[in-house]
């Protein structure tokens, strides 16, 4: 990338680093911080979007580890976190094979940077708008075997895609390629009726300049013919708690408004 057209990105506010952000990282610049500030500070509490989108993430990786799976692709994966998706599965298969991808040069670099070289963990530059650019990537290649179940993470990645860019679609191109006992998730911003969401949404994509909130159906839908493990989506902040792993949690108390508009399924190739 020219000097200009990383100027140009570090002049706007990016996704993955607003995310990491909140989530208490200091890989950003101050537009980033600026932005960031405005959820934690005239937002109170709508940090919650990334805090549980990004613990959810990590359970997600679990549940694929304990079932079995070695191999994962983590779409969107941004900045590396003070736990990361390859750390948690390799807790469960050492010899596990994790591809990150992200479009953004700036996450890339630093996430090679800062991982542990590792000829099975690979991080590279694609766009997920793209999926066959990225299946025929030579790391994925290398990596990866679609003749074996792989996970697939979509953390938050598919709420950056507008409608005509087929959010499905790019789902649907990946459950074609992966053999049966494969798995999805997706995490993604869920449409709200209060003020405070309709101000959270308009702020996240005024931003961003790209993207939706949807639906429950529209969420669905992106899975296609998968088999949803729990029949429906979640809310991040419940999907998949474990007291034992996670630490106890009161279940029964009630949501925050910005908590239930981040939302989670995992969904199984048949």
């Amino acid at each position: 990338m020219n000097i200009n057209a990383m100027r140009a990105r570090q002049s706007r506010p990016s996704v993955a680093r607003v995310y990491s952000y909140v989530l208490g990282g200091r890989d950003n610049y101050g537009v980033d911080k600026d932005l960031g500030d405005y959820f934690t500070q005239d937002l109170p509490g709508s940090e919650q979007l990334a805090i549980t989108n990004r613990e959810a993430i990590l359970r997600a990786a679990r549940d694929l580890a304990t079932g079995g799976i070695r191999q994962v692709i983590d779409m969107g994966c941004g900045l590396p976190a003070s736990k990361n998706v390859h750390e948690v599965i390799r807790a469960q298969h050492p010899d596990a094979r994790i591809v990150y991808v992200d479009n953004d040069p700036f996450v890339v670099a630093h996430g090679k940077a800062l991982m542990v070289p590792d000829a099975n963990v690979a991080v590279i530059e694609a766009d997920v708008r793209d999926p066959a650019a990225i299946s025929e990537h030579p790391e994925v290649k290398q990596l990866i075997d679609f003749d074996e179940p792989v996970g697939i993470l979509f953390g938050i990645t598919l709420s950056f895609l507008n409608d005509d860019e087929d959010p499905s679609g790019v789902v649907k191109y990946w459950t074609n390629l992966m053999p049966a006992n494969s798995k999805v998730y997706i995490s993604s911003f869920r449409t709200g009726r209060t003020r405070e969401a309709a101000a959270t949404s308009q702020k996240i994509l005024e931003a961003f300049g790209r993207g939706r909130f949807r639906t429950d159906d529209e969420i669905l839908s992106c899975f296609g013919d998968l088999e949803l493990l729990d029949n429906r989506l979640l809310p991040c902040a419940q999907w998949h708690w474990d007291d034992e792993l996670d630490g106890p949690r009161d279940h029964g108390r009630t949501l925050s408004v910005w908590e239930e508009l981040v939302v989670s399924g995992l969904a199984r190739k048949s």
